[in-house]
């Protein structure tokens, strides 16, 4: 593991109206290292990406991005630091095409106009990120494409691409593989593979185990609302604690 920390949460809790959601989660994510997050539904795993993308305040704890405190930022200030993340809902403008969209996503971070009426200029520069950001998730053919029409698993691949026009370090990938059908799976399950190879930090929160285990350096185990364990693919399916606290119920 790389010595530079791309993530580190410390004792983070959240309290609401006096129902504990997190109970003093701490995590460390190395550079470059790619951890999946599972756990029943109630388990706080969306929670846990809500506190680290901004979406929420943690009443307790710190959030680190790069070793920057990011504990109290929005989420457009998070994404400044690197942050990037996707939905487990399809968030695309599905009237515009696929290049329109990431072209979109690049105009955002390059601080120009984010109109979806400004068409580009044949040089403009997010026209050109998106061209490259749709041809490096496989889309580069649907650039023309209506988003609205594209297969659920392309809508996926689109969303990957828009968060890569804004340049992350470290993406949230929250359930990609849901409601996408069994056949779109394999070519989604390599574009986020070479998502992590590129030497992105990726966190991924998925039900398909056998699609999480193959992809990740680690697991983290998320229970009732705390972090049951964290270790390797191997080490955390022969955890006993982690089989005592699943039996019966969907990990």
């Amino acid at each position: 593991m790389a010595d530079r920390l791309a993530l580190a949460l410390h004792s983070v809790g959240l309290q609401i109206g006096g129902a504990r959601i997190l109970h003093d989660v701490s995590i460390e994510v190395a550079t470059g290292e790619m951890i999946g997050v599972i756990g029943p539904n109630g388990a706080g795993k969306t929670t846990l990406f809500n506190i680290i993308s901004g979406v929420l305040i943690p009443t307790s704890g710190s959030v680190s991005l790069a070793g920057e405190d990011v504990t109290r930022r929005k989420v457009h200030q998070r994404a400044r630091v690197g942050l990037g993340r996707t939905f487990q809902t399809s968030s695309v403008f599905a009237g515009l095409t696929a290049g329109e969209n990431v072209r979109l996503a690049a105009q955002s971070k390059l601080g120009g106009a984010t109109s979806p009426w400004k068409f580009p200029r044949a040089d403009d520069e997010a026209a050109g990120i998106a061209e490259r950001c749709l041809e490096e998730v496989g889309l580069a053919h649907h650039i023309d494409t209506e988003a609205g029409v594209l297969s659920h698993g392309d809508k996926r691949k689109l969303e990957i691409a828009m968060l890569l026009a804004t340049e992350p370090e470290v993406v949230l990938l929250d359930e990609p593989m849901a409601g996408v059908g069994s056949g779109d799976v394999p070519g989604l399950v390599e574009v986020i593979r070479r998502l992590h190879a590129s030497g992105r930090t990726v966190l991924m929160v998925e039900h398909h185990m056998e699609v999480l285990l193959g992809l990740v350096d680690r697991v983290a185990v998320m229970h009732h609302g705390e972090l049951l364990a964290i270790d390797t693919p191997k080490a955390v399916m022969a955890n006993p604690e982690v089989q005592k606290a699943y039996l019966g119920e969907t990990v």
